[in-house]
């Protein structure tokens, strides 16, 4: 049996199907991932994602670490609330995580980082403080909720403390406001509007139930992971690993450059592959024929390989089968994949496929 965040108990009274996920025991849907899919899209659904680790950095220092740590800059966060979304880079440019951090104070700082890779991310963390001035604190009291959708924050707010309700009404994307021990932010994993809430353990049971009678749909992993890719969002571990760094992963635009004296971690590897012209790219996929694309897939032109694919699924909005893959700089419009042996036409588009409830690409 894996960990359990506090609301296991509530995951198995509404019906939750339990699978080991990172360690923990997670719902993967509540009775049919297609119809959570779709609310999300549609109205509000709600996810437990307390089996992510929220790390609170004090100190000083807290600014120049992590401007040693990421590869995106701190520095951008001028206004006290704002979020970054960044990589952890090793050495050689791999991505040790992705992660999203917020600027309380010039002196406090908290991050999210993901729940299968939280051992080796504090270890990361500790081995670069060093040289710095400040404290890492897991904030193992917290539990953290995601609630997504058109009418996610609108469900919400009304539940929320007088002070968040003012606050959180105003609160722009990617930007977070604090009461107490609760943090609101208004960012996600969905491609729709809607919260994240950071919050004490002992109050998540009765803000989850709150929720639910307020008509926000609980959703598991499986509704997590087809919204996400149908947004064009990454997951680590199967669209970046440590072998594999932001520059082919499609998330350059996570990368800081300026100021050029900013040594981040990882840096001079990555300036060494930014020209390099047979860089893999980081393309969407759309299957053309019937069947689903999957994770491993091999693309070819003609019968050269070209590519793999890194994730890939059944599109609940688009009604087709969806993938992001890494290709040769060769491919341009088209190639094909090879499923059990069979080879089928995709055609390649640009990441997202779906935001905001609205369909991005020409099928």
């Amino acid at each position: 049996m894996g960990k359990q965040t506090i609301l296991y108990d509530s995951h198995k009274r509404m019906g939750g199907r339990m699978v080991p996920f990172g360690g923990w025991d997670m719902p993967l849907h509540y009775g049919s991932q297609l119809e959570e899919h779709h609310r999300v899209r549609r109205d509000a659904g709600m996810f437990d994602v307390s089996h992510m680790t929220v790390v609170d950095l004090e100190g000083p220092d807290a600014r120049a670490y992590l401007r040693r740590l990421l590869a995106n800059d701190v520095d951008r966060l001028k206004l006290a609330g704002k979020a970054l979304y960044s990589c952890m880079l090793n050495p050689s440019g791999g991505v040790v995580d992705d992660l999203i951090v917020y600027y309380l104070r010039d002196d406090w700082y908290r991050m999210v980082v993901n729940a299968a890779t939280t051992d080796k991310d504090l270890a990361w963390l500790e081995q670069q403080r060093q040289d710095f001035d400040l404290r890492l604190t897991p904030r193992r009291d917290l539990a953290m909720l995601a609630i997504q959708g058109p009418n996610a924050r609108s469900k919400t707010l009304p539940l929320l403390s007088s002070a968040l309700q003012s606050a959180g009404a105003a609160l722009k994307p990617f930007t977070a406001t604090v009461d107490g021990d609760w943090l609101l932010a208004r960012t996600g994993y969905t491609g729709e509007d809607g919260f994240e809430v950071m919050l004490p353990l002992d109050q998540a049971e009765d803000f989850w139930k709150a929720l639910a009678d307020a008509g926000v749909t609980p959703c598991g992993l499986g509704a997590r992971d087809t919204l996400r890719l149908e947004a064009g969002m990454n997951l680590f571990g199967s669209d970046m690993d440590e072998q594999t760094s932001p520059l082919e992963a499609g998330l350059a635009w996570t990368v800081a450059w300026e100021p050029a004296d900013r040594q981040f971690i990882g840096r001079p590897a990555l300036e060494a592959q930014r020209d390099d012209p047979n860089r893999r790219r980081f393309v969407g996929l759309l299957l053309l024929g019937r069947g689903v694309l999957r994770n491993h897939q091999k693309l070819f032109v003609d019968n050269e390989e070209v590519g793999e694919i890194t994730s890939g699924g059944f599109s609940p909005t688009l009604e087709r089968s969806i993938a992001f893959a890494r290709v040769s700089p060769v491919v341009r419009e088209s190639c094909e994949v090879d499923m059990r042996g069979k080879r089928a036409p995709v055609q390649i588009v640009k990441p997202p496929f779906v935001r905001n409830g609205k369909v991005c690409i020409k099928v």
